[in-house]
């Protein structure tokens, strides 16, 4: 899927919930999940995949069954702050507002960037794989 149309299909899910324009709100998620290729930042949720519950929650969003749930202070973990209070600061919200819009729109857009997530899962050598990878970020 293109990166692009990925962000306006957030973009778009976000307009649902804050009733924003959806250029802003599409270059508001592209200033907080877009890697340095331009692709969106799965070492951020891959990462996650060391942290218990939340990992097992990201894992779902990369797998192909159905996404897990995540709540406000759990995209702030996953995020973290500061990446949650620049998306804040771009649309004039406060950072618990932006949190629990992300928890319904951050499961959806990893889905979609990962349609194939057991082929992707193989292809980095399983979970092992993926921490291995995560590890080399921090």
């Amino acid at each position: 899927m293109d990166m692009n149309e990925l962000f306006n299909i957030g973009a778009s899910l976000l307009k649902n919930k804050l009733g924003q324009n959806e250029g802003v709100l599409g270059e508001a998620l592209s200033s907080i999940l877009r890697n340095k290729e331009g692709g969106l930042d799965l070492s951020t949720i891959t990462s996650a995949l060391q942290n218990g519950n939340l990992g097992s929650i990201a894992s779902s969003w990369i797998g192909s069954g159905e996404n897990a749930s995540i709540d406000a202070n759990g995209v702030k973990e996953l995020l973290g702050d500061e990446k949650i209070n620049t998306f804040a600061k771009k649309l004039g919200i406060d950072s618990d507002t932006a949190a629990d819009a992300l928890k319904d729109v951050l499961p959806n857009m990893v889905d979609k960037a990962t349609p194939n997530g057991d082929d992707m899962l193989a292809n980095l050598g399983g979970l092992d794989g993926i921490m291995k990878m995560a590890g080399k970020f921090f």
